[in-house]
């Protein structure tokens, strides 16, 4: 068991961390995709629903 967790720790040193500044942007990027995906599908959701309220 210990000497899992020393490769472990050997593995983590090679690991190219990013830095803070990319980590926020690369969050920034991903919440703004997901909102704008959102955004989209709930548009596509009324519409949807608008048709089927005037076919019925």
């Amino acid at each position: 068991m210990l000497e899992y967790f020393k490769q472990v720790r050997a593995e983590l040193r090679h690991v190219s961390w990013p830095s803070r500044r990319q980590t926020t942007v690369f969050t920034v990027v991903v919440v703004a995709v997901s909102l704008v995906t959102a955004v989209y599908l709930g548009l596509l959701d009324y519409v949807f629903e608008v048709l089927i309220q005037k076919i019925i």
